[in-house]
């Protein structure tokens, strides 16, 4: 029995592929296929937003990968959560809406990738957004992703703005606006009091197209290659090895940590690696899996055991959140609306930065170990990260085992000045933190982090407590060095009718979250698919 056939295969349904998916089967006479590997986005935890607070505690709906060991955080493995859903990521991150500095687009264009300035990629994020906000040159309307401010939000984030402000800082009410510096609220992609995620934006309204295939459960074990050319994939669903034939393009949307996966069990990646685990190298393409770049994150927790409009574990906060499920299931309001990271700030590391190179995210609960950690009692908590860390680290296999987690090593901290970052930026954290807008409710630094005060007190901390912040990307990256995997068009060097979407392509990581830009990245790939077509 042949194979179906597939003018497009999109391998993962994550921010990128479900925005491929629908663009390109915008055509009635374009045949896409759609591959997951995991299930659909029904779980009420998915479209309650904090909702995500009770997946960290199952773990549901994700690949919970770990780190190998890294030597920068005392030796420990990291955690890295990665959607494994209709939606990806998008269907379990936080929901923050950020694109980023006009200036790291300005430099993916100056390293060699024409097309990608901020100029050229602003038509994109425009056209995908449908901000509550209205239209202006920075922010779009009718889009298929709903972005907006928090209906219900929690007084605690205005409290930490009025906190930066006392230390000095700007209030910036659009970090997508003319400049990002400065503190301020999120926008979220919600709407109307639930998550809007890119498989409920872009993949959900057009899953009844007769030209659009959604294969769910369907884990990619490698690509199909003839003569240097991708004609298909191989896939197990239900226990059964399946293949789909490609008659144009196979699209890989697997994400920074499987993309890279993907390709080098199917023996495209560096030739010698492929060999020691037994893989025939079918393409030597020595980049695949390496520059590999994250967030690294660090966390200040302040207790405040009468700060009650905390999210937080007691006897009062029970009888509250029972009030706030029948709010929500009732009007779609209250405090399950939240992101729980609700206000944040773009500051500067010293004052010879010319921009801001470090990250904070409020959080209204006390968080720790990801949420995966109970913490009793109320309080809220603080991260911090570099924006442009300078360590790259790499994706390999542990086996030919295509179920197998890879090995992923993000190689925190390894660059001194990325330790040296994090450690003025957390000093800086604590003093917005110890502003009187937050100390007059009585809060007081967590003892584990307060005994942490000299430089070198506050770089051990980092080390002992510090993971990331979900934003792996770099891993196939977008360039035409030798280490470079795909072109600035997407295409794999070397192999005909295969691209990666995704932000696994990023030359440089964002100087923020990643969901956004990764919806932009697959905006302009559709664009360049038809166009090649």
């Amino acid at each position: 029995m042949q194979p179906e056939s597939f003018d497009y295969i999109i391998v993962g349904a994550g921010s990128a592929g479900c925005v491929l998916a629908a663009r390109l089967s915008e055509d009635p006479f374009v045949r896409v296929a759609l591959l997951e590997a995991g299930g659909a986005d029904k779980s009420v935890l998915i479209h309650c937003p904090l909702g995500m607070a009770a997946l960290a505690q199952t773990g549901q709906f994700n690949w919970k990968f770990d780190t190998v060991a890294q030597a920068g955080l005392n030796g420990r493995r990291g955690y890295q959560p990665r959607g494994k859903v209709l939606g990806g990521s998008s269907s379990i991150n936080a929901m923050i809406y950020i694109r980023g500095q006009r200036e790291d687009y300005d430099q993916w264009a100056a390293e060699g990738n024409p097309g990608w300035s901020f100029d050229e990629v602003l038509p994109y994020f425009l056209r995908a957004e449908d901000n509550a906000r209205g239209a202006n040159a920075l922010h779009g309307v009718g889009g298929p992703l709903h972005v907006m401010d928090l209906t219900s939000p929690n007084p605690l984030g205005a409290r930490f703005v009025e906190a930066g402000r006392q230390a000095g800082y700007a209030v910036n009410p659009d970090f997508n606006g003319e400049g990002q510096e400065g503190v301020g609220p999120y926008q979220v992609t919600h709407k109307n009091g639930e998550r809007f995620s890119a498989a409920k934006a872009y993949l959900t309204p057009k899953l009844s197209r007769p030209n659009l295939q959604v294969f769910t459960g369907a884990q990619v074990c490698r690509l199909l290659l003839e003569q240097r050319r991708a004609v298909g994939v191989e896939f197990v669903q239900q226990g059964e090895t399946r293949q789909l034939r490609a008659t144009r393009e196979v699209l890989l949307c697997a994400g920074a940590l499987q993309s890279p996966q993907i390709l080098l069990l199917s023996g495209i990646g560096p030739k010698a690696d492929l060999q020691a685990l037994g893989i025939a190298p079918l393409h030597d393409l020595p980049g695949v899996g390496r520059n590999l770049q994250d967030h690294l994150d660090v966390v200040l927790v302040l207790d405040a055991p009468q700060l009650k409009d905390s999210i937080g574990i007691s006897p009062g906060a029970a009888l509250k959140t029972l009030k706030a499920i029948f709010e929500w299931r009732k009007h779609r309001t209250g405090m399950l609306t939240s992101n729980a990271a609700e206000a944040g700030g773009f500051i500067k590391s010293s004052d010879s930065e010319d921009r801001p190179d470090l990250q904070l995210h409020f959080v209204v609960a006390k968080l720790v170990n990801h949420a995966r950690t109970l913490v009793l009692g109320h309080g809220v908590s603080c991260h911090l990260c570099v924006l442009r860390p300078l360590s790259r680290g790499s994706v390999r296999l542990a086996s030919k085992d295509p179920h197998a987690a890879p090995l992923i090593d993000p190689n925190f901290l390894a660059e001194p000045d990325d330790l040296q970052r994090t450690v003025r930026g957390f000093r800086l954290m604590r003093e917005i933190l110890q502003q009187p807008a937050l100390a007059s409710l009585g809060s007081r630094e967590a003892p584990r982090s307060a005994a942490a005060q000299s430089d070198q007190e506050i770089a051990q901390f980092i080390r002992h407590y510090g993971d990331t912040i979900y934003h792996p990307v770099g891993s196939c990256r977008m360039g035409s060095g030798a280490l470079d995997v795909v072109d600035a068009r997407l295409k794999v060097h070397g192999i005909q009718g295969l691209r990666v979407v995704d932000a696994s392509i990023m030359p440089r990581i964002v100087s923020g979250n990643t969901h956004a830009p990764t919806i932009m990245i697959a905006e302009k790939a559709a664009d360049m698919i038809k166009a090649d077509a």
